[in-house]
C-alpha cells in the first residue's frame, strides 16, 4: 500500500491506496482510536478487485490534529473529504465505513448521493433521534474528552479497551489484540479529545428524517453480539429504499477486525454484479 498526504482545506489527511487502473474504487472510513492500520487486511484481500483508499480522519493517525473542536464537526469533515475525494479523482464509488467512520460516511451520502455507488455501513448510526439524548450524549462525551487530557492516553485506553462493546474482542488471539492497543496507543490526546467533543454522536446531526430519501444501495453489516447495534441497524433499514442487512453470527462491534475474512466475503458478494 501507498501512503500520501494530500493538503485539503488547511489540513493535511493522510490516504493509504493501492490504485488498480479500471476497476472499481472502494473507500475506508475507521473509526475512533483508530486509523488506515485497521483496513489493512480488508485492502489486501480487495486490492486484486477494486481500486482501494483508506482515509486517516481529523485528529486520527497520521491526520492534522487541529486545536479547534468545532473544526472536527460532521459539516467540516464531509467537506472535508469531498475535496478530498475530488483530488483523488473519485467520482463514483463504494464507501465503507466503520462506527465512528459509518456515521460520517452516511452524513457524506446525504449530502453528496451522486458520488456513492454503493454505502456499506459497519456498525454505524444516524445519530440520536431526541434533543435530549444528544445533549446528555455531548455531556458524557465532553467529560471523557477532559478525562483523555487529564489522566493521558494509557488510562484512557485502558478504560477504552475495557468497555462493553469491546468485549468480544477478548477472544481475539494475543499477537491481534496488541495491534489494535498500538494502533489506539499510536492517537494523541488532543485529537482523541476534539474528536469526541466535534464528532461525537450527541454533536451531529441526526440523519434518521433523511434516510427515506437515500436512494443509493446500502448495506448494513453487524455483528451478533452487538445487539444495540444490530438493532439500530434494523431501524435502519426500515427506513431506508434500497437497503440489505446482514447480521455476523459470534461477532461483536468491529467484524472486520474479528472476522476479517469473513467481512471480505460479504463486501464482496455485496458488491458482485453492481455497476458504478
Amino acid at each position: 500500500m501507498m501512503g500520501d498526504k494530500h493538503s485539503v482545506r488547511g489540513i493535511d489527511i493522510h490516504v493509504d491506496q493501492h490504485v488498480h487502473p479500471g476497476k472499481p474504487d472502494i473507500v475506508f472510513l475507521h473509526g475512533f482510536t483508530g486509523s488506515t492500520l485497521t483496513w489493512r487486511d480488508t485492502m489486501k484481500s480487495l486490492k486484486d478487485d477494486f481500486s482501494v483508499y483508506a482515509v486517516d480522519l481529523i485528529g486520527h493517525g497520521k491526520t492534522s490534529v487541529p486545536l479547534a473542536f468545532s473544526r472536527y464537526s460532521m459539516e467540516e469533515q464531509v467537506a472535508d473529504l469531498h475535496c478530498l475525494f475530488e483530488k483523488l479523482g473519485l467520482s463514483r464509488f463504494v464507501l465503507v465505513g466503520y462506527s465512528m467512520g459509518g456515521r460520517l460516511a452516511l452524513g457524506y451520502a446525504a449530502q453528496h448521493p451522486d458520488n456513492i455507488g454503493a454505502l456499506i455501513l459497519e456498525s454505524a448510526s444516524p445519530g440520536l433521534q431526541k434533543e435530549e439524548e444528544r445533549l446528555a450524549r455531548q455531556t458524557s462525551d465532553a467529560s471523557l474528552a477532559e478525562r483523555i487530557v487529564k489522566e493521558g492516553m494509557v488510562c484512557f485506553i485502558d478504560y477504552w479497551e475495557n468497555i462493553p462493546l469491546f468485549h468480544s474482542q477478548k477472544t481475539l488471539p494475543l499477537e491481534k489484540q496488541r495491534a489494535i492497543r498500538k494502533e489506539r496507543m499510536n492517537q494523541t490526546q488532543i485529537g482523541l479529545a476534539n474528536s469526541l467533543q466535534g464528532f461525537g454522536t450527541g454533536s451531529q446531526p441526526s440523519y434518521w428524517e433523511v434516510l427515506n430519501k437515500l436512494e443509493v444501495p446500502v448495506l448494513l453489516v453487524t455483528g451478533e453480539l452487538d445487539t444495540k447495534f444490530v438493532t439500530i441497524a434494523r431501524e435502519m433499514k426500515k427506513e431506508l429504499p434500497n437497503a440489505s442487512q446482514v447480521i455476523v453470527p459470534q461477532a461483536g462491534h468491529a467484524i472486520h477486525v474479528e472476522k476479517p475474512e469473513l467481512f471480505v466475503t460479504i463486501v464482496k458478494e455485496y458488491l458482485e454484479g453492481k455497476t458504478f
